[in-house]
């Protein structure tokens, strides 16, 4: 993507994931060093009330931040988050969105989120990315 196409309105092509699996998640524990049992042992996630474990927050964010960097080169970007407004369940399908909200001194500012099938937002954050 060039500079001039990071404006004001413009829309990051959507990242649809596949349903995330119990594999991804036990892969994803592996190479983040999260292993967390909520999120990898089912008989652990019941005995604290959840019907099946769920998917890791910060792997959603990480999906989240490959929308942005399959758009622009990582060493563009200055700043980013997310605040996790919902859990994602095993086997839930995210996608990812991004939006050019606002261009100023040389850096696009991007509202970002992550919305469930059902329509649940799992998360929102923001990006800050330099155009040049």
């Amino acid at each position: 993507m060039t500079e001039q196409a990071l404006q004001v309105g413009t829309v990051f092509d959507d990242l649809a994931l596949p349903p995330i699996s119990r594999a991804a998640l036990a892969l994803f524990a592996g190479a983040s060093g999260d292993h967390n049992p909520i999120h990898i042992d089912i008989d652990f996630a019941r005995s604290a009330g959840f019907d099946d474990v769920f998917v890791h927050g910060m792997l959603s964010m990480a999906y989240l931040g490959r929308l942005v960097t399959d758009r622009v080169p990582q060493s563009r970007l200055r700043s980013y988050g997310v605040r996790f407004g919902a859990i994602t369940p095993i086997h839930g399908q995210p996608t990812c969105r991004g939006e050019v909200t606002a261009v100023a001194d040389g850096v696009a500012h991007v509202d970002l989120s992550v919305t469930l099938a059902d329509g649940t937002v799992t998360l929102t954050g923001h990006a800050s990315i330099a155009l040049a």
